[in-house]
């Protein structure tokens, strides 16, 4: 079929990617190739995003054209109480906008400016301790509010497709454009925040008044109460997946998914971990939020549009490299293997700590390896255990904060062995940096994140491309960094034992990254964005609803044992065929394995010949109180086994729980103190599934 010619229209809070000494972020890179492969295909390609205050140094650098365009109005902002203390209820903001447009590439870019969107030229973001103190903190919904009005405006008979980014810097537009019939808006999620992260809803309602939208705005709906999930609630503030909030407030992506007409992910791992969160500690409470019946509902508008690797590295040959010069240049040894880690400094969304702790180890114990981590900020880490390790290994670890031109880093990834990217928390979407070093044969040795998993480090043979660490949802895990310990020292054995297959390990690594070009990354989009411009209706594909267990969306003919089995859903495969007993012994090892404790003793006691004795007493036994009062927990494929105990209720909304872990005497053998009624415990499983479970007294 012949894909129609389209106007889209690209908006985000920064999308200054045409220019590095504007740049801020990755996602305004990732704009603005994507612009450019649009336009190059013969589509129109408007970007509307804030000039920060820079429309002087944009005059300079380029042709800047006034438009005739000036929007006056009054902005309200409805302030929580509980959050901006000696502020008014409600603050207006008088506006004057303005617009200016730059073409570059084919590309339109309008710039808004008023003095609201103007400040803050340095960093553009609102820093999070504006929150509370200072009205800047609402620059971001002003330009919600602004690029809205601008749209309706500037393009108002035009049929077009609004192309925003990242949920909580667009959830008005959505519901702004829904009604008008020449607009459709595709919502792109870029980063994994909370995903029922929720701001002040009286705020929401009054903006989306305003831009006659509110009847879009989602009914308050209560927050699951059982009380059996209040300790599973109080520990997801340690995962980073997911906080409380009080009732008068609402969740920006589930504003998103109601009202967008697409949603579009970065990767198909970021696409089925952001529907589930499966094998999370978050996993047991998604399912009772409404949030999860929302992502269930609209379910059918998600695809893939993809992510990519720059041009410039795909150009640039690493055989140009001079190695050697590269590492003595880094006063390391270029006949040692290398290991490379490049990324802001986050400690625990890229498990740097983690990565620290297992280099200090290795190279302490002896190991023969060089280390190159860049752990950008901009200026000296603060944490004085960095700067110990790296005095204390001189000679064998580069340790690097600054920012420094692309080039010299392409130069760094073409001199390693192996990349280093233990992220954490499942925080990252698509990960380019790992995808820039592997283009550059860095074998990867990489945590098994679902956003991660395109570039096919955690896969078996003959796909593998490197080496995998399970998933960590804790902070500072000791899991984690035995974990990158053994894989250092296999990657080293490799290196020196078996050239060849690290050659063909190379090889691999570089030809799956170099498939991620901004060409197919336009392919995907412009694939879903021709069948939404052409009216067709979006289908929820059944695999995708077997993948999540959403077996009430599927027809009973297209339910698949395979999948039931996967879920645990006895009813799901009841549907399709009796539960004999050799489907109940499926049922109940595949449940075993992760740790699903509930469908195990269905099993056991619907269908008790499909287990042996031994099998049925390792279900009822594997929790017990010793006559001390001392808790002993069996498993035999349990890693971890922590006792987790809420806070007294009544405490504050954010209250943390109390985690102890229980001392582990023998695999899969764990022992600890009584601990409170109310308390689960959480085991980490072997395969890096985290899972809760009941402690049984007596």
């Amino acid at each position: 079929m012949t894909e129609p010619r389209m106007h889209v229209i690209e908006t985000y809070f920064e999308c200054c990617g045409f220019d590095h000494t504007f740049l801020q972020g990755g996602t305004s890179v990732y704009l603005w190739n994507l612009s450019r492969e649009f336009a190059a295909r013969g589509h129109r390609v408007s970007i509307v995003t804030p000039a920060h205050g820079r429309l002087d140094d944009l005059r300079r650098r380029y042709p800047v054209e006034d438009l005739d365009y000036a929007d006056e109005y009054e902005l309200p902002l409805v302030l929580d109480p509980d959050v901006w203390h000696g502020f008014p209820a409600e603050e207006h903001l008088a506006l004057r906008t303005t617009a200016h447009r730059i073409r570059l590439d084919g590309v339109d870019l309008y710039f808004l400016s008023n003095d609201h969107l103007d400040r803050l030229p340095d960093t553009f973001y609102p820093p999070y301790s504006t929150k509370g103190r200072d009205l800047v903190f609402f620059k971001p919904l002003v330009f919600q509010v602004d690029s809205v009005r601008f749209l309706r405006h500037w393009f108002a008979e035009e049929k077009a497709l609004v192309h925003a980014h990242e949920p909580y810097y667009h959830y008005l537009v959505p519901a702004a454009l829904r009604d008008d019939p020449l607009k459709l808006v595709v919502s792109t999620v870029q980063s994994n925040m909370p995903i029922a992260k929720k701001v002040y809803a009286p705020e929401v309602r009054r903006l989306l008044r305003l831009l006659g939208a509110e009847h879009h705005l989602p009914p308050e709906d209560p927050a699951a109460g059982a009380p059996e999930l209040e300790v599973v609630r109080q520990y997801q503030q340690l995962t980073h997946l997911h906080y409380e909030y009080p009732p008068d407030h609402v969740a920006p992506y589930q504003l998103v998914l109601e009202n967008a007409d697409l949603i579009d992910f970065l990767s198909p791992g970021q696409l089925d971990f952001y529907a589930s969160f499966r094998d999370t500690p978050f996993e047991a409470l998604f399912t009772h939020l409404p949030i999860a019946r929302a992502v269930r509902e609209n379910a059918h508008k998600m695809f893939v549009g993809g992510c990519a690797i720059s041009d410039q590295w795909l150009a640039w040959d690493p055989q140009e490299v001079d190695r050697a010069r590269v590492l003595g240049d880094l006063g390391l040894d270029p006949a040692l293997p290398t290991f490379f880690h490049n990324a802001r400094y986050a400690l625990n969304h890229k498990g740097q700590l983690e990565l620290i702790r297992a280099v200090d180890r290795v190279l302490g114990d002896g190991l023969a390896a060089n280390f190159v981590v860049r752990c950008i900020s901009g200026a000296p880490l603060d944490d004085p255990y960095f700067r110990e390790v790296a005095e204390r290994h001189r000679g064998r670890l580069h340790l690097e904060w600054e920012r420094v031109d692309e080039r010299t880093v392409f130069e760094y990834a073409a001199a390693a062995d192996f990349c280093l990217f233990p992220s954490k928390f499942e925080m990252d979407t698509f990960l380019i940096a790992q995808g820039e070093a592997m283009v550059c044969g860095a074998v990867p040795i990489a945590t098994a994140q679902e956003g991660m998993a395109h570039f096919l480090h955690a896969r078996p043979e003959p796909q593998t491309t490197g080496f995998a660490v399970n998933r960590s949802f804790t902070e500072d895990d000791p899991l984690l960094t035995d974990a990158l310990v053994a894989r250092i020292r296999e990657a080293v054995t490799l290196w020196s034992e078996d050239p060849a297959r690290h050659r063909e390990l190379s090889a691999r690594a570089a030809a799956v990254a170099r498939q991620f070009t901004w060409e197919q990354c336009a392919d995907l989009h412009l694939a879903a964005f021709g069948r939404l411009w052409r009216g067709e209706p979006d289908v929820l594909p059944a695999e995708r609803a077997l993948r999540h267990g959403w077996f009430d969306l599927l027809k009973d003919e297209e339910i698949t044992a395979e999948a039931a089995v996967a879920h645990g859903d006895l009813a799901a495969y009841e549907r399709r065929a009796p539960l004999d007993e050799a489907a109940a012994r499926r049922f109940f090892r595949t449940a075993w394995e992760r740790a699903d404790f509930a469908t195990c003793e269905q099993i056991v006691d619907r269908h008790p010949a499909a287990v042996t004795d031994e099998e049925a007493r390792g279900v009822r036994e594997r929790s017990s109180t010793a006559p001390d009062g001392t808790l002993v927990y069996r498993l035999p494929h349990a890693e971890r086994v922590e006792a987790v105990t809420p806070a007294p209720r009544g405490t504050a909304t954010r209250a943390l729980p109390e985690v102890r872990a229980l001392l582990r005497t023998a695999p899969g053998e764990f022992e600890g103190p009584p601990p409170a009624p109310e308390a689960r415990l959480l085991l980490t499983l072997a395969s890096g599934r985290v899972a809760w479970d009941e402690v049984r007294h007596g």
